[in-house]
């Protein structure tokens, strides 16, 4: 594929395939291709034949034809559902919708009118319909299975005590099935309600449950391997598995001809699984995110993608990129560390990875042994994560307006605090320290535990990155790309248009919360910038799922545009 063609595909972030960032210094290059769903979560077939896709992470639902494997978006991004985790189509065609982080669950009507059916269910998660009746249950520790009414009316509990409760579905019985994710089981119960009972126990990591049109129970795993348990609950009572190699499967739909769709919450995507486990990719899968992104010193590139560590693919048999020999066209994401999860920003360090979680943890990765330390924990809001030459891991804390260190003992130290919203770190050959701050659009040096103005006036400034004695910052709320001099504080626009954010002309929405009922919510968006050894950048372009790859044009193609003069109150006027 020529890289002119790589940039010719659909996004989530532009349709038509032909936007491409503009710049008269960088040539940009995709590592890996665009992604259509933003995630992909809880799915089913709707009266019109095509499957419905809930994209937790966006916020939006789509429409696949299983045929083409074209998506349209039917719920957007600014509609009053925040974070849809699953969905279900009623007898008279409406599509409910479970709200998981604010709690809500809603009616969309088939004319696309909008109605709160509740927000009264914690967590809610699973949901199914029977007939004109309407179930859902709470994906929380000590959850409940509860029976709503879209015409008004308290629920009606039928069970508690869920050990966090996931997709479900009405089995031939009539009973209602759900896993239990935290023990590894599936129970039901009637749909009148009456006595719960587990019906499969040592259910590899359950997380929905789907009966096929011969009414034999499918199982699927939240884990690595994309297994798959089949029960045949009433007949034989035979269980056999299949191993898909999907990571991080979430949910499934059976069409009228008895095929299985899967969804993956950590790669997106919809692919058709058949019986002897061979596979047909519908909507390619690929990145969710990504939010920080980090080079090793052998060119290997690593993306914090959320729910996993991945890097960009090469080609379909998983060979990550490595620079500079990149193509530009990429083949995919191979995923290379699943647990632990909410991998937010990324560091690369000799053979070691470091990650930060937004919901307040640090691991350092050992990629060779395959294993995770913890390195610190609670504290608030983590984003981008830097290394510095003593071997502390320099971090930027957003929710507490700080920036810490973690040393080799695990030793939590506050560097300097006072910044709005630290977003990313960023070091010089000397060690200095580098922050941007979002919340006010400034890029702050550390000096000696304050912070110092470098350049303010910037919009949403996120990913940072050093090249020489040029500072690189990304400021995502005009997509775009800033170098600044660390020598004079000039600085000037780079590259342009950049894939970046929700797809433009989306109305700003409320975000859902980071956190609901103790549980993990719906994670921040970071555009997290690094500098390669090769002298190129490196950016997470979450907006259309890729890692761009910015090099330098040759010295005499370069545009004769000038650094502007710096903002007011940047370094060069005090």
């Amino acid at each position: 594929m020529t890289k002119a063609a790589a940039w010719a595909r659909p996004s989530r972030f532009d349709d038509s395939g032909n936007r491409r960032p503009t710049s008269a210094r960088w040539r940009a290059e995709r590592l890996n291709p665009p992604h259509r769903l933003w995630g992909s979560n809880g799915v089913a077939f709707g009266p019109d034949g095509r499957l419905y896709v809930a994209e937790y992470l966006a916020g939006r639902i789509s429409a696949v034809d299983p045929a083409t494997g074209d998506v349209d978006v039917v719920v957007p991004m600014d509609s009053p559902v925040q974070s849809p985790d699953d969905l279900a189509f009623g007898a008279d065609g409406s599509m409910y919708i479970a709200d998981l982080v604010p709690g809500r669950v809603w009616r969309r009507s088939p004319e696309g009118a909008y109605t709160l059916v509740s927000d009264r269910v914690r967590m809610p998660n699973g949901i199914t319909c029977v007939g004109d009746r309407l179930f859902v249950n709470e994906m929380l520790p000590g959850g409940r299975l509860v029976e709503l009414f879209p015409d008004g009316g308290d629920p009606v509990v039928l069970t508690d005590d869920l050990a966090m409760g996931n997709a479900m579905q009405r089995g031939p019985d009539g009973h209602l099935y759900y896993p239990h994710m935290l023990t590894g089981e599936v129970w039901r119960i009637p749909a009148d309600g009456g006595q719960a009972e587990v019906v499969a126990r040592q259910v590899h990591e359950p997380v929905a449950v789907r009966f096929d049109r011969g009414g034999v129970l499918h199982v699927l795993s939240r884990g690595v391997e994309g297994i798959v348990t089949r029960i045949d609950l009433h007949g034989s009572g035979s269980r056999t598995q299949v191993v898909s190699g999907l990571t991080g499967l979430d949910n499934a739909a059976f069409d009228g001809e008895n095929r299985m769709f899967v969804s993956s919450y950590a790669g997106g995507g919809i692919t058709e699984l058949r019986p002897d486990g061979r596979t047909r990719e519908i909507v390619p899968r690929g990145l969710g995110g990504p939010y920080g992104v980090t080079v090793d010193l052998g060119g290997t590139v690593y993306a914090g993608d959320h729910y996993r560590l991945a890097t960009p693919a090469a080609t379909h048999e998983g060979e990550p990129v490595r620079l500079p020999a990149a193509s530009g066209t990429g083949g995919g994401v191979a995923s290379l560390t699943f647990l632990p999860p909410f991998v937010h920003g990324v560091a690369a360090d000799g053979g070691l990875v470091h990650s930060t979680s937004q919901y307040g943890e640090v691991h350092t990765h050992d990629l060779a042994h395959d294993t995770s330390r913890l390195r610190a924990k609670g504290l608030d809001e983590l984003r981008g994560i830097a290394v510095a030459p003593d071997g502390s891991l320099v971090v930027a804390e957003a929710g507490a307006a700080r920036i810490v260190t973690v040393d080799a003992s695990d030793t939590v130290t506050v560097l300097a605090e006072g910044a709005g919203r630290p977003v990313d770190v960023a070091l010089d050959a000397q060690g200095g320290v580098y922050v941007s701050d979002e919340s006010h659009g400034a890029v702050l040096r550390v000096e000696d535990g304050e912070l110092r103005t470098v350049v303010d006036g910037l919009g949403a400034p996120q990913g940072l990155a050093v090249l020489g004695d040029e500072l690189f910052v990304v400021e995502a709320a005009h997509r775009r790309l800033r170098s600044v001099s660390l020598t004079t504080a000039e600085s000037r626009i780079d590259a342009e248009d950049l894939p970046l954010g929700p797809p433009p002309g989306t109305v700003p929405r409320t975000r859902p919360a980071l956190f609901a009922h103790g549980m993990p919510g719906v994670p921040r968006l970071f555009a997290g910038l690094a500098a390669a050894p090769d002298g190129s950048l490196l950016l997470a372009a979450n907006g259309e799922g890729t890692v761009l790859r910015f090099t330098p044009v040759r010295a005499q193609d370069e545009a004769p545009g000038a650094r502007e003069s710096p903002a007011p109150g940047t370094a060069s006027e005090k």
